[in-house]
């Protein structure tokens, strides 16, 4: 299983992975074949109630037990969650005249909208794995990020990608997504004495609920997003030009998280779990909160950078883990950096 997992972190340096081949297919087939009239109807419907099945199984995955472990290093916590909704908005808005020319207006919307979203919880949780860092506290920070994001995330994006409300009322938002996202969730969790052990056993089949919910909303946002024009509003220079933007924002988050957590003290498996944990965006919650956000013709560009953070966050951190694995083994890194006071 662990050379299986080297393997596939290897791939990653140089190929993109599987999901994020799917995710390329399905632009591409919203963009030949979009939904559109009553099948636009269906896909959406079916959507809904794939993205509350999606987050019934994230609730019935997460173990208290692993959050209990780590909650207790409430310094590493606060730093993460000040690095993900503080940090990244602030760079969004001070890189804005440098980086919104290489950009369409509503490619930058998606940019900033990426720079409120809540931290990834599954590969944040494997990098620090993999680089022997702070596990534990990697399970509390990545899943109260998740968790705060449902509130969080509304709030900025009324406050600074869609200034006076374009993506409706905050609290209106906030209970949207309490509905479609946070009561499955809950219910979920609820539900998970019963079958936690259930979805454990048939993790890899229900992979797949997690991926194909992903993909029904990609499929749905681009589809209507084409109809409207997505394409032809979209040069290959903007294209070129988000790649450039997603790059630099991953390479300040990776180099400001590593240079806060060592000039803040802490040790190095905690700065793991920093640099993995504050320097990572969610697609899986970024896409479906988007469905709930924005208005459908719009989704298709405002995940489109998320979707390229995705797959550069992916690659970059594979290659960051390996390293910080090939250091040296210490007693810190033994007991998991032990979440002890600062």
């Amino acid at each position: 299983m662990e050379r299986r997992s080297n393997l596939s972190m290897a791939r990653s340096r140089f190929l993109p992975d599987n999901f994020t081949l799917a995710l390329v297919c399905t632009v591409a087939l919203a963009s030949l074949l979009p939904a559109s009239g009553t099948t636009a109807v269906f896909f959406n419907g079916l959507t809904t109630v794939a993205i509350g099945l999606l987050f019934f199984l994230h609730g019935a995955k997460l173990s208290r037990e692993a959050i209990v472990a780590g909650i207790g290093h409430w310094r590493l916590h606060l730093l993460v969650l000040a690095c993900t909704f503080v940090l990244f908005p602030v760079l969004g808005l001070l890189l804005k005249p440098v980086l919104s020319p290489l950009v369409t207006p509503a490619l930058y919307t998606g940019i900033l909208y990426l720079c409120v979203l809540p931290a990834t919880v599954q590969s944040a949780i494997a990098f620090t794995s993999l680089a022997r860092g702070n596990v534990p506290a990697a399970v509390c920070s990545a899943s109260a990020s998740t968790l705060l994001g449902v509130f969080v995330t509304p709030l900025l994006v009324n406050l600074i990608v869609v200034p006076g409300g374009a993506a409706g009322s905050a609290f209106g938002s906030i209970g949207s997504i309490l509905l479609q996202l946070m009561a499955p969730f809950i219910a979920g969790h609820l539900l998970r004495p019963w079958i936690g052990a259930w979805v454990k056993r048939r993790a890899p089949t229900l992979t797949l609920v997690d991926r194909g919910s992903i993909l029904l909303v990609v499929y749905t946002a681009f589809s209507a997003a084409v109809i409207e024009g997505l394409w032809s509003q979209v040069p290959l220079r903007s294209l070129i030009g988000l790649l450039v933007v997603c790059a630099v924002l991953l390479a300040l988050a990776l180099v400001l998280t590593t240079w806060i957590a060592r000039k803040l003290g802490f040790d190095k498996a905690d700065e793991i779990t920093i640099v993995f944990c504050g320097s990572k965006k969610s697609l899986a919650s970024g896409v479906p909160m988007a469905h709930v956000l924005f208005a459908a013709p719009a989704v298709g560009a405002v995940v489109l950078p998320i979707m390229l953070f995705h797959q550069m966050q992916l690659m970059v951190c594979a290659v960051l883990a390996q390293r910080y694995a090939r250091r040296p083994m210490v007693s810190d890194d033994t007991v998991g950096a032990s979440a002890k006071p600062i």
